[in-house]
């Protein structure tokens, strides 16, 4: 259980310094456009795979709140998409984009598999490492749709 709540530690550090290096501060208006519409998707989607059993956190900061990880759905989810948005490769072809998406979508995947098979951070039920995949690029996707919305731009 230590070693659980360091690992959670060690992310919320990680997660910080990730966003003060790859958030510019002119684009910080961007940014939270971002980080506050993924943050409101993860918040309601984990909170109905938390309730349909599918997923369980057995350790998080606030397990007697809710039974969804703070840490994850609120903070280090929406902070990776605030970068992925800011960075995305507008202008690019196709290829590009497609690779920039998979790109995040894998290394989120394979660090929560990490995080499942050698922690009690997350512990799938009903769940597997393609749904998580799935999910995120589809969560990626609607937050990159609305981004493009919010801010008026032309090309995505």
């Amino acid at each position: 259980m230590l070693k659980d709540s360091v690992i959670l530690s060690i992310a919320w550090i990680l997660t910080v310094v990730m966003l003060l290096i790859f958030i510019p501060r002119d684009k910080l208006r961007e940014a939270q456009v971002a980080f506050f519409f993924k943050q409101t998707l993860t918040w309601v989607l984990g909170l109905i795979v938390v309730e349909l059993r599918l997923i369980e956190y057995p350790v998080d900061i606030f397990k007697y709140a809710t039974k969804t990880s703070f840490t994850f759905e609120y903070f280090i989810y929406p902070a990776i998409c605030a970068v992925f948005n800011l960075h995305y490769p507008q202008g690019k072809n196709n290829l590009s984009k497609l690779l920039f998406y998979l790109n995040f979508c894998t290394g989120m995947t394979f660090i929560e598999v990490l995080c499942e098979r050698y922690t009690n951070i997350i512990k799938y039920i009903h769940w597997s490492w393609y749904t998580t995949w799935i999910s995120l690029f589809i969560t990626f996707y609607i937050s990159r749709k609305y981004y493009v919305w919010f801010f008026g731009l032309k090309r995505q």
